[in-house]
């Protein structure tokens, strides 16, 4: 990732409407702003799973993630997975490894990518 013509801003998230995605089970609302010149746009958003959310697809997009709320289980494709609560993050490489997510509870979270 590469920053480029990005002027200092602040984001006000709760002023940021959100977007509904239906995952398998459950339903995201996301926050999402975009940042720099089209080509190298880096989106940044706040994410909230409803509680028994889980993807419709395996994601080979890279993202760093934090946890602010809730519980989020991701699930490699090769079968591992991780826990992540309050004040964890996971950061993956574009088509590193495929993942999904699941949360029981609900999950809030802030992704860049």
């Amino acid at each position: 990732m590469k920053m480029d013509n990005i002027a200092f801003g602040v984001t006000d998230w709760n002023n940021v409407e959100p977007t509904e995605h239906k995952g398998e089970t459950g339903v995201a609302f996301w926050r999402t702003r975009l940042f720099g010149d089209p080509a190298n746009q880096i989106r940044v958003r706040m994410v909230e799973y409803s509680p028994g959310y889980l993807a419709d697809h395996w994601c080979s997009k890279g993202h760093v993630l934090l946890c602010l709320e809730g519980e989020l289980v991701t699930t490699l494709e090769d079968g591992r997975t991780f826990t992540l609560t309050p004040g964890m993050s996971y950061q993956v490489a574009d088509n590193a490894e495929a993942h999904q997510s699941y949360t029981a509870t609900g999950a809030k979270l802030f992704i860049v990518d």
